[in-house]
């Protein structure tokens, strides 16, 4: 069984072919995927295309490059939101300076009242962090004081500093198609030093598709090409890294129920 634990099916990219998209992730043996919110004003169309499918659940938030957008909302609003049956975790939220598309004192307020709502709400909270190492992990560190909450960061291409800090508090660690680029090397040994039960999987699908299929949209089927790399930097084989990642996923968002097996597979 595999999971995505990170993708974006509502994206105007899958709009033509999205029964197909998911009927080929069926194929390839994915159980969950996780369609990840960017704005909350889309949460309405995000939650009908969860309910449609029954392998497809959803989270409710602001993307960084949206942060100035959506300033008003509260923790309570993104709470009530995130009751929906189908939304399992807060965000994608953080920072992001690499193209710093909102204010970064604005991100921070949007990025530490998303953490606020996945304290409320025991939901786990999903973190983009690009280019702001220090200070993501001085937001997670402050508002950890503060109580504690769940989450992970997502398609990590950050620093060791970074997965280190994240760990220390608890929190997982996802890896995309990223790992698989030949000039990830410095990425895949901070794979190899991440713990087995923080490993999640992903895509963020529709973009950085793994090899071998770098350069085309990227969708959930293409996962098992994060599994298969991910599982030759731990030294462990794909049915491990997808029995192991899954198992984190579902622990994680546990919200989410897990998929019923059949007996062959049990």
């Amino acid at each position: 069984m595999l999971i995505d634990s990170h993708c974006h099916l509502d994206f105007a990219d899958f709009a033509t072919d999205r029964d197909a998209v998911i009927e080929r992730a069926r194929a390839a043996g994915l159980k969950r995927m996780i369609t990840i919110s960017t704005r909350i004003k889309a949460f309405g169309s995000i939650s009908t295309l969860a309910e449609n499918y029954e392998e497809v659940f959803c989270t409710v938030g602001t993307h960084p490059h949206h942060a100035h957008e959506e300033t008003e909302e509260s923790a309570d609003f993104l709470v009530a939101l995130a009751r929906h049956p189908k939304c399992v975790g807060i965000g994608e939220t953080g920072l992001d300076y690499h193209y710093d598309k909102a204010p970064r004192d604005t991100a921070a307020r949007v990025f530490r009242t998303h953490i606020a709502a996945a304290r409320q709400s025991r939901l786990p909270i999903i973190i983009h962090a690009r280019d702001a190492d220090a200070d993501v992990a001085a937001i997670l560190q402050d508002e950890m004081g503060k109580g504690a909450f769940s989450g992970l960061l997502h398609c990590f291409t950050a620093s060791a500093f970074l997965a280190e800090a994240a760990l220390s508090l608890g929190l997982f660690i996802s890896f995309s198609g990223v790992l698989t680029f030949k000039n990830s090397q410095s990425l895949r040994d901070i794979a190899r030093a991440v713990p087995m039960n923080r490993l999640l999987i992903e895509t963020d699908a529709p973009f950085l598709a793994p090899v071998p299929y770098r350069g085309k949209r990227n969708e959930p089927s293409f996962v098992e090409a994060t599994a298969k790399t991910l599982a030759e930097v731990k030294g462990v084989s794909i049915q491990t890294i997808a029995r192991e990642t899954s198992a984190n996923t579902l622990r994680l968002f546990s919200k989410m129920p897990p998929p019923a097996l059949n007996a062959e597979a049990a």
